[in-house]
């Protein structure tokens, strides 16, 4: 009876399935990871390039000609980089240009202002420039940045309204600019084969797109961004193709190489949270689209910064239905594990039934008594196993922490640990198992984890929380202490769980514990207590 409720509590385990992903992206996923790790290089390569040129910048004072082509080079460095820094080196060069009296260099200025309105999404201005601008006074690799310049403008004025109506004369025009700038570009060259590449894509000719894309990479001096950005154009022709893998493979191939360049203007990393979205991949939809909404934000890009909000609203919605799942699922596993804790406490009394039955026997057969001791023996240290596995069960009543996602884990390890020795009667090494449990570190551990994820999303929050107290009344941790009882219960409430019993559910301490602390740290502080938790609840995340 006791062995078929074991055997029916543990199956009731059930299996998670673990899912091995091998597919020809996972090297580029490898590599991207990689390249977020040491993003930070990457960007001080840029920084170093910038402060050389400013530097020089600076020194040129009287010679406003070379002031003008170190300008030129700044505003490069900065225009995919950091839209109001470009800016600025934009009206700069556009000064110098006036002073200069050169109307080549001043249509040039007009020209590179164009240019980061259009990526920063401030269309009118971008064509109000645009429109300022004299193309007969450009020359011919000039002219081509125009025409093409006129071209990305209608088709991303097109792309960002959705309009039925007007968005077919927007592409239009586009695509009539884009066979203008083909008349200036080198036959064969990188300028000429995106052209025709963005006009594939305008007319829906997507044989023609993706064989382009091939010529491309077989460029000789092809440079890293523009790789960047053929891959981007290539991963939409293979998304209208259905061809969804191979589309993420190139959002891959362009979003390393954006990372490698220190380039924040882009849209690879955002459309590729969307395909880990649709895929189901949550993880990494989450770290793209944080990715992402951090380069928008410091590139000032305000129109990827609303299409960016709609997808990660999207995510967060997701992730917080899939941890309540989890959560759900906890409580089911929880109660599993108490059944079967109970059902070992069944077997322990089966055994103290038999343990004073064998010392009956002892006394009376006197021939076995050697036999009898020695299983009595075994059968005492198994009985002090099982009381150790009841003090286990009485642990596994207090364990209950949202968000602990490991703990189904180690469940399933000890349904498939537990099989073997039980179909084979070995109690005592069923036991062992039972006693690794040990729930008050588990605890420690989560508690632990706890204070580093909510210090990493509220890195002031010891510091905003001491304001609140006078100097010798502020909270002061050891260095190998992240936070305390008291710190940790405000945490919770600046999460917005402010119910004392779920408080001290969380934490493992009564509800009159859980008052008592907070009136004590009430007491001490210089706002009034009813203001007190609201004054919690301002102190801003990251």
């Amino acid at each position: 009876m006791v062995k078929f409720l074991l055997l029916l509590c543990v199956c009731f385990l059930g299996v998670w399935p673990a899912w091995a992903a091998v597919s020809p992206a996972d090297s580029l996923l490898a590599e991207l990871r990689t390249a977020l790790a040491h993003q930070h290089e990457y960007d001080a390569q840029r920084w170093n390039r910038i402060t050389v040129l400013t530097d020089a910048f600076h020194s040129a004072k009287g010679n406003d000609a070379a002031r003008f082509e170190l300008g030129l080079r700044i505003y490069d460095e900065y225009k995919a980089f950091k839209y109001d820094s470009a800016f600025v080196y934009s009206q700069k060069i556009s000064r110098l240009a006036e002073r200069l009296d050169n109307p080549e260099k001043t249509e040039v200025a007009k020209l590179k202002l164009a240019f980061i309105l259009l990526s920063s999404g401030l269309f009118k201005e971008t064509f109000e420039t645009l429109e300022s601008v004299r193309p007969a006074r450009l020359r011919a690799p000039d002219k081509l940045d125009f025409y093409f310049l006129q071209a990305r403008a209608y088709s991303d004025l097109g792309d960002f309204n959705q309009d039925a109506v007007y968005r077919p004369a927007y592409h239009a025009r586009a695509l009539a600019y884009a066979d203008t700038a083909l008349q200036f570009a080198r036959p064969g060259s990188y300028e000429q084969l995106s052209m025709q590449q963005f006009r594939a894509v305008k007319t829906r000719n997507l044989a023609r797109g993706a064989a382009l894309y091939h010529q491309l990479r077989r460029l000789p001096d092809l440079s890293l961004h523009q790789l960047a950005v053929s891959a981007s154009t290539a991963a939409y022709i293979y998304t209208l193709l259905g061809r969804d893998d191979r589309a993420f493979e190139l959002l891959l191939t362009s979003a390393i190489a954006d990372v490698k360049t220190a380039t924040k203007e882009t849209v690879a990393m955002f459309q590729l949270s969307n395909y880990c979205y649709q895929r189901g991949d949550l993880e990494n939809a989450y770290t793209f689209i944080k990715e992402a909404r951090a380069q928008a934000a410091f590139y000032k890009a305000r129109q990827r910064q609303i299409e960016i909000s709609h997808v990660s609203s999207l995510i967060e919605s997701r992730k917080i239905n899939i941890i309540e799942r989890q959560r759900k699922s906890l409580r089911v596993y929880a109660l599993l594990v108490t059944l079967l804790a109970l059902a070992v406490i069944g077997f322990a009394g089966l055994t103290f039934r038999q343990v004073r039955r064998l010392r009956r026997a002892g006394r009376l057969i006197s021939a076995t008594n050697g036999q009898l001791h020695a299983r009595n023996e075994e059968l005492r240290q198994l009985n002090h196993g099982l009381q150790e596995a009841n003090r286990i069960k009485e642990e596994y009543l207090a364990y209950y922490f949202h968000n602990n996602s490991r703990y189904i884990d180690k469940l399933e390890g000890l349904k498939k640990a537990l099989d073997a020795p039980l179909a084979g009667k070995q109690y005592a090494a069923a036991q062992k198992l039972a006693d690794g449990l040990n729930i008050k570190r588990e605890r420690q551990e989560l508690l632990r984890g706890f204070d580093t994820v909510f210090l990493r999303l509220f890195p002031r929050f010891i510091e905003q929380f001491n304001a609140l107290f006078r100097a010798e009344d502020s909270f002061q941790l050891p260095d190998d202490q992240l936070l305390n009882t008291e710190l940790r219960i405000f945490a919770l409430i600046r999460l917005g769980i402010t119910d004392s019993e779920q408080i001290s559910r969380m934490l493992g301490y009564s509800i009159n514990t859980i008052y008592t602390y907070k009136t004590r740290v009430k007491s001490r502080a210089l706002v009034p207590n009813e203001e007190f938790e609201a004054r919690i609840q301002a102190i801003p995340a990251v």
